[in-house]
């Protein structure tokens, strides 16, 4: 079983893969982070210079993932776990050769919420300069989300609401994701 969690940064698609992932009917799991898929040399993904002049991935654009090597671990992860859980911006994209079954969240919050989530983690937790980051929503981030995160939302099977527990969300999940089985079983 595939579960994709995709939406904006801030929604709390980390957080609800930590209480999937603790609360999943079908053990063992495993969870595989989109941040650690994006492309580190400027030869693949978008690469633009920030306002120093200095190179910087586009984080925004599906284009600076590599959905191969996604695909290839998550087709590794489904091989020895019952319940495979992705979850980043772009999670919708992977495409694995070997899931047998795929269930794709969309994790929904308001782009004030989300933002003020992101202030406080980037910001306040790990000192990047709010000036910065609100340059960077303003100019690029807020375009990019509607661009290329929010069409996702249309090819989910369920839009769960970010703004509930991640407890509550993944119980939500769990009963949806049971209730079509039964269903596509009968």
């Amino acid at each position: 079983m595939l579960v994709t969690l995709s939406g904006g940064a801030g929604a709390g698609k980390t957080t609800m893969a930590v209480a999937l992932a603790a609360s999943t009917p079908q053990a063992p799991v495993r969870v595989l982070h989109g941040d650690d898929y994006y492309f580190q040399t400027p030869d693949r993904g978008m690469w633009a210079p920030d306002e120093a002049g200095i190179l910087r991935l586009d984080v925004g654009d599906p284009r600076s993932l590599d959905f191969t090597r996604l695909a290839h671990d998550t087709d590794i992860a489904l091989a020895t776990s019952a319940a495979v859980i992705v979850e980043g911006l772009f999670a919708r994209h992977v495409t694995p050769h070997t899931a047998d079954a795929r269930f794709d969240v969309f994790v929904d919050l308001p782009a004030d919420l989300r933002l003020a989530r992101k202030i406080q983690r980037k910001c306040l937790r790990d000192g990047f300069p709010l000036d910065v980051l609100l340059r960077n929503y303003l100019n690029h981030r807020r375009t990019a989300h509607e661009q290329h995160v929010e069409p996702v939302r249309d090819d989910c099977d369920m839009v769960v609401d970010g703004s509930l527990s991640a407890d509550d969300l993944a119980q939500q999940v769990w009963t949806a994701i049971t209730t079509k089985e039964l269903i596509h079983n009968s």
